[in-house]
């Protein structure tokens, strides 16, 4: 007996090979940048990115996360800029 989808078969697959990508994009663009807190951002995408306020709050946060800072040429920590 071959394999049947069912009614909406094809149409789920074609969701959820779109919405897969969307969900993610909060971790993408975490990768990416590489923050401090990448390990937060990511399970905050996969436990609660499913709510629409967990996944803006996964992007958000992705977004502004502070870089890991630089070593220096000297091979020191950078250090952040200060003005007086």
């Amino acid at each position: 007996m071959p394999f049947r989808l069912g009614p909406w078969g094809i149409e789920l697959i074609l969701i959820m090979f779109f919405a897969l990508p969307v969900y993610f994009v909060p971790t993408v663009i975490a990768a990416i940048r590489k923050p401090k807190n990448l390990v937060g951002i990511i399970v905050l995408n996969l436990l609660a990115g499913w709510t629409f306020f967990g996944w803006v709050a996964a992007l958000v946060w992705a977004i502004v996360a502070d870089k890991k800072a630089k070593p220096c040429e000297s091979g020191g920590e950078a250090q952040p800029l200060t003005f007086q």
